[in-house]
């Protein structure tokens, strides 16, 4: 996007048609965009910052629930100088979806992508991932603004630009673990997102609360067969509204390892406010749970 184009999308009459467009919300994108334009807590910022949600996270719930973090970087080059496992991820602070996954399972020709491609999500070997071709690509996440899109996501231009790198996750199998996504409204779940096979046979489903299979889709496919309701649900529920509490509405990100649950990620703007779905009536049935305040204070 051109500067020209970027100072038109923030100007003061652009602002103001998107916040009279968006004043009586009904739906869940209606009230993302709503809580987008209008949100400006610094307790977002912490939400959407990978290093400083740690010690959020770590108050509310224990630093049990926490990835193991190797290193928290100011400087990009400085992951020529760690010493880490064949197997971590490395993440930018300030973006969402981005990773570069690290580990011998990895398809045996992925590559890294050239550093000019901003928020991607690549999983290769580690002789794949040399370290001077990761410090390109986390050099220019720390140039780019995530989220500066026709609806905005403040909060992550409040982000300092850093890399963390964690350890990799791995799931039943040794492969990526399933991905838990707890819709939580004033401090309760009321609907669950799980995605598996990231990198191979995608599969999106949603439920409820109760385990209840929804009749919705956001794109990918169903799992086949279904997925059968997990141990640890409850618990998973229970840490996810917790980390829920104080806020209208959050996304909370787990993942459900062998031998522990494990935190991800505190969304505040899914899909930058146009969740697809399929059919659009849950369009308005995820978003009546959810009452927006007149003013965020």
């Amino acid at each position: 996007m051109s500067s020209r184009a970027r100072r038109r999308e923030r100007s003061r009459l652009v602002r103001a048609v998107r916040l009279w467009r968006t004043r009586n919300p009904q739906t869940f994108t209606e009230k993302v965009r709503y809580k987008m334009l209008r949100d400006h807590r610094p307790l977002l910022v912490t939400f959407a910052d990978k290093a400083a949600v740690r010690e959020h996270v770590a108050e509310r719930i224990g630093s049990a629930y926490l990835p193991q973090a190797f290193a928290v970087l100011d400087d990009p080059a400085e992951l020529l100088r760690l010493e880490l496992p064949e197997r971590y991820v490395v993440k930018p602070t300030h973006g969402s979806g981005a990773a570069i996954v690290v580990s011998p399972e990895a398809p045996a020709d992925a590559e890294l992508p050239p550093a000019r491609w901003s928020w991607v999500y690549r999983h290769v070997r580690p002789e794949a991932a040399r370290r001077e071709l990761l410090v390109g690509i986390a050099e220019h996440w720390a140039t780019q603004l995530y989220g500066q899109g026709p609806n905005r996501e403040w909060a992550y231009g409040r982000v300092p630009p850093k890399v963390i790198v964690e350890e990799m996750l791995e799931g039943e199998g040794g492969g990526i673990p399933d991905d838990f996504k707890f819709f939580v409204f004033h401090g309760r779940c009321h609907h669950i997102q799980v995605d598996a096979g990231r990198f191979e046979g995608r599969t999106q489903d949603f439920h409820r609360p109760d385990w209840e299979h929804l009749p919705l889709s956001g794109g990918p496919p169903w799992i086949d067969p279904p997925r059968p309701r997990p141990d640890r649900l409850d618990e998973m529920i229970a840490v996810a509204e917790r980390l829920g509490e104080g806020t209208d509405f959050v996304r909370v990100d787990l993942y459900l390892l062998p031998d522990r649950i494990v935190f991800g990620e505190l969304t505040s703007y899914p899909a930058g406010g146009d969740s697809p779905f399929e059919p659009a009536s849950f369009d308005a049935e995820f978003g009546r749970p959810w009452t927006v305040p007149r003013r965020y204070r």
